[in-house]
């Protein structure tokens, strides 16, 4: 018979007991067994599911460098889902986002005679603001307001969340200092995801670069000139 520990969706340190008994299996790498008690090796979610056949299938989700969303964040999401009124988003975290009707439209919506795919269809990119999060849910988003709404043209850059502040620098310096050099339009996601539109492909890969490059020297001094000095030298070499 198996006793568990800790509750779906609850946060877990290295150490902390997960589960005892014979009936569990285990979908994660990231728990070690001792006899017959399961223990986390990671900071990670916790995922506790109950099959068919009695057991616990027990699993962790690393938070280590995850997103976490926080209400009034702006995050670039994937429609990985369509329910009857709402949508599964996807934003590079261990939460799913939702994106109910009335945060997208401004009038009655009937699911009986009316379409969420007309609006939003799987594979859409979106920017979005987190109106809602507090773990005991998945976070709500809504896209009304400026700049919000499903994403038409332009190219998805992914970072890691933690390097964000980096790529928007002091009081947005780094990200306007790049949208000066290149005439770029640049919509940074907390999560993690970076929308980049240019006049031409030349001068949108030369922003994808100079993001990768803040992204791999984020813990150096001196990165906005330099970064500065390589957008220039890329600009003249490519003829831009």
């Amino acid at each position: 018979m198996a006793r568990i520990y800790v509750s779906p969706r609850s946060i877990v340190l290295p150490g902390d007991i997960l589960a005892e008994g014979n009936d569990i299996v285990v979908d994660s790498p990231f728990i070690e067994r001792k006899g017959n008690q399961y223990y986390a090796t990671i900071t990670g979610l916790a995922s506790i599911q109950q099959l068919d056949d009695g057991k616990y299938k027990i699993s962790i989700i690393p938070l280590e460098g995850a997103y976490i969303p926080k209400p009034g964040d702006i995050v670039i999401g994937l429609v990985k889902d369509i329910g009857l009124t709402h949508w599964e988003v996807d934003i590079a975290s261990p939460y799913k986002g939702i994106l109910t009707v009335q945060e997208v439209l401004d009038r009655p919506f009937n699911p009986a005679v009316d379409s969420l795919k007309k609006y939003l269809d799987v594979g859409d990119y979106i920017v979005a603001k987190v109106v809602a999060f507090d773990r005991a849910r998945d976070p709500l988003l809504s896209i009304k307001g400026k700049g919000l709404g499903r994403i038409v043209e332009g190219s998805i850059v992914e970072i890691k969340p933690s390097r964000v502040p980096r790529v928007i620098g002091k009081k947005g310096s780094m990200v306007n200092m790049i949208m000066q050099e290149t005439g770029c339009e640049i919509v940074v996601g907390q999560n993690g995801r970076i929308l980049v539109r240019c006049p031409n492909k030349d001068l949108e890969e030369v922003v994808i670069l100079s993001i990768k490059k803040i992204e791999a020297e984020a813990h150096t001094t001196g990165l906005t000139e330099r970064v500065r000095e390589f957008i220039r030298r890329e600009k003249t070499r490519r003829g831009v």
